[in-house]
């Protein structure tokens, strides 16, 4: 109950954004913070529900985000519906690519290729001038248009990345409680006796790191089409490290976790910046990283949950049990001393 009411709050919150967010500046935090919920979702089906730790998500964001530019910028210029359907495919074919390469590899092994993976993807795109212009990136990249109206707005490109986040969520929400997503759960859990009932390990771990990629491709065509502007900054290295604080702060293997890791860890730093001086905020960011770490090893959200589960224990367990299930247990010792 108490899910479903802060479930229903934030979606109201969220959706009527534009009309108490004053603030211009603070709407593109909240854009950015769609993005990265994107992002984030993206990573906790390979970190959260398969276990494999990808340091190259960078890489899948940064293609999806110059696939879309390169398709929407002459002499293409491709309609933004087109070219972000297409960004998901370049990305996630660069995750089959990598998926089939290196997830028959585990553990440290794997993150190794997936970071040496970003690093070669990051220097193509700063040395062929050619194709992305090197150092100097793709400027003009055009906003999506539909019809005759132009999302240039920061409200219009807030609802069109809130429904693609709503999107995103509503794929993994429906991918994990599916027969592919206990399978990723299996393999996390127990590879070898997962494998032994006749579950592919190789093959369902490509499908994750596809999906993801994808994803991610997804997030860099939004990002690419609201900045406006790609550059080799897209494939960073802070960029993965802040998608992995985001997924393991806000719960792994949690559906809501990458949301809310999203939400805070987008607004935190923009929040630390206007309380302080900036040889501080650095500081300041990672003592609450350390201290939410320690204090919530799980993560945000299954803290909360544990929180309330006990809560319900404390008030006498669940409704069920406080009402019909005693009462149906003195119906029954009622009827048996009568017999």
């Amino acid at each position: 109950m108490i899910a479903r009411a802060g479930l229903a709050l934030g979606a109201v919150a969220a959706v009527t954004a534009p009309w108490w967010v004053a603030n211009p500046y603070h709407l593109h935090v909240l854009i950015m913070a769609g993005v990265f919920t994107i992002l984030a979702l993206s990573l906790n089906l390979l970190l959260g529900y398969t276990g494999q730790l990808s340091l190259g998500h960078a890489a899948f964001f940064g293609i999806g985000a110059y696939t879309s530019a390169l398709l929407s910028l002459p002499p293409l210029q491709w309609s933004f519906w087109l070219a972000l359907p297409a960004a998901a495919l370049a990305s996630g074919l660069a995750g089959w690519g990598i998926g089939r390469l290196a997830l028959k590899l585990r553990g440290a092994y794997f993150v190794l290729v997936t970071i040496s993976f970003a690093g070669v993807i990051s220097l193509v795109s700063i040395n062929w001038m050619e194709l992305t212009n090197g150092p100097l990136g793709l400027p003009g990249v055009p906003p999506p248009s539909l019809g005759p109206w132009t999302l240039r707005t920061k409200s219009a490109y807030w609802y069109l990345v809130l429904a693609t986040a709503a999107l995103a969520y509503f794929v993994c929400h429906r991918l994990v409680g599916s027969r592919i997503g206990r399978a990723f759960v299996a393999l996390r859990e127990n590879e070898p006796l997962a494998e032994s009932v006749g579950i592919d390990g190789t093959r369902y771990l490509v499908l994750a790191a596809v999906i993801s990629a994808a994803m991610a491709g997804v997030g860099g065509s939004l990002y690419a089409h609201y900045t406006r502007f790609v550059s080799p900054e897209v494939f960073l290295f802070s960029y993965t490290v802040t998608m992995v604080i985001m997924v393991i702060a806000g719960g792994q293997g949690t559906l809501a976790g990458p949301v809310v890791g999203a939400l805070l860890f987008t607004a935190l730093p923009e929040a630390l910046r206007e309380a302080m001086a900036w040889q501080w905020q650095m500081l300041a960011y990672g003592v609450i990283l350390i201290v939410c770490v320690f204090f919530l090893p799980r993560g945000i959200v299954p803290a909360i949950v544990a929180t309330t589960r006990r809560t319900d224990r404390a008030a006498g367990g669940p409704p069920e049990m406080r009402s019909g299930s005693v009462g149906l247990f003195k119906k029954r010792r009622g009827s048996d001393s009568r017999s």
